[in-house]
């Protein structure tokens, strides 16, 4: 602990850990003993005439180890809320708010814990974390280190229960732990909050959470009623066209003998490609058949590799132009505008990011 006395010349003040944080211990405190007997520490802390702490050196290495688990318990067991689900954002300091708004404090307010429950807000909410998780990891103080990873570990255990999703995440996870592991190889190079103790355990719980998913089964669901295969030709084919992922395409092509032929269809992924990318890019990266046909599949993979996708969600955060304020639109905000629908902007996970980039 730094020194916190009036004066910088003299010793400071001693202090004791305790389940509520820091004290002061005071030679002449009467609620110093009672303080101890509340500690959650095994071992007996004697103060001498100079108000120094002596431990016993394997009692003390014990009570180390325990106060870090205790922590790390804490760490992905507890979270913050706040009653207003929306964050007024401000880079700057003005005559009416001072300070700024950090990606950090935004993450805390907006309630990501009830979005995943909604499958309109599950995809954005992912994608988000995973571009946290790519370069923004290090710039989340600790109580929104504290959300980030119980977050995460909600998405991760919906996902072992209603088995929705299992790609997004495993994509996220691995994204993460190759970020975990950068960090704590280079410790000193880049600046972590908190223990490095706290940051190993939570790449080993990441580890963990990959070897769930790695091992989960899709259960057979037995229906007597009706079932996907049963649907005409041009329904089946209708749903293929409904989506805007390739990998859901090939996904769903796995099913059925049936699913996998119409999943083929040259004209699907040709409305992909148009969908996602530019006239301009298809000629960098045209790919012909022996026959002189366009292979529409194979581009899109490999146009997938060097331009990004559009992204799609069924519901995203909002950002209000005339207040400032970032909210989901179904929570709302206290705006002043005249006509507030006019101003709202919808945010994508990358302007999230950016808006609060300084």
């Amino acid at each position: 602990m730094p020194f916190l006395g009036q004066d910088w010349r003299s010793p400071g003040w001693s202090w004791i850990k305790t389940e509520d944080g820091w004290k002061r211990c005071e030679s002449c405190n009467p609620e110093l003993g009672r303080e101890s007997s509340q500690c959650s520490l095994s071992h007996d802390v004697m103060l001498n005439s100079e108000d120094e702490e002596i431990f016993n050196n394997e009692e003390c290495e014990y009570a180390s180890k325990k106060r870090k688990k205790d922590h790390f318990r804490n760490d992905t067991n507890t979270q913050s809320f706040y009653r207003e689900k929306w964050i007024y954002v401000h880079k700057e300091s003005t005559k009416e708010r001072h300070g700024y708004c950090t990606l950090g404090e935004a993450f805390n307010r907006l309630d990501f814990s009830s979005a995943i429950q909604d499958i309109r807000r599950f995809t954005y909410v992912v994608k988000l974390l995973q571009l946290i998780a790519k370069s923004q990891l290090t710039s989340l103080s600790g109580v929104a280190q504290k959300n980030y990873f119980n977050i995460l570990d909600k998405i991760v255990q919906k996902v072992l229960c209603d088995h929705q999703n299992p790609r997004l995440i495993k994509n996220l996870l691995q994204d993460l732990s190759s970020t975990l592991c950068t960090l704590i190889r280079g410790v000193g190079k880049s600046v972590l909050v908190g223990n490095i103790n706290i940051w190993i355990c939570r790449l080993e719980t990441v580890l963990n959470w990959q070897q769930q998913l790695q091992n989960l089964q899709m259960t057979k669901q037995v229906n007597d009623g009706l079932t996907l295969s049963d649907l005409p030709l041009h329904t089946l084919s209708n749903i293929l066209h409904r989506f805007s992922d390739g990998w859901d395409v090939v996904t769903l092509g796995q099913v059925t003998p049936t699913l996998y032929v119409l999943s083929e269809d040259r004209q699907l992924w040709k409305k992909l490609c148009q969908y996602h990318f530019a006239e301009k890019q298809f000629c960098r990266h045209l790919i012909l058949s022996e026959k002189g046909h366009v292979e529409w599949k194979l581009m899109y993979f490999t146009l997938q590799k060097y331009y990004p996708t559009k992204e799609q969600y069924g519901d995203t955060l909002h950002f209000c132009r005339h207040c400032s304020i970032l909210f989901w639109k179904d929570s709302g905000h206290p705006c002043t505008a005249a006509d507030p629908d006019s101003c709202f902007t919808p945010v994508s996970p990358q302007h999230f990011i950016d808006l609060f980039k300084f």
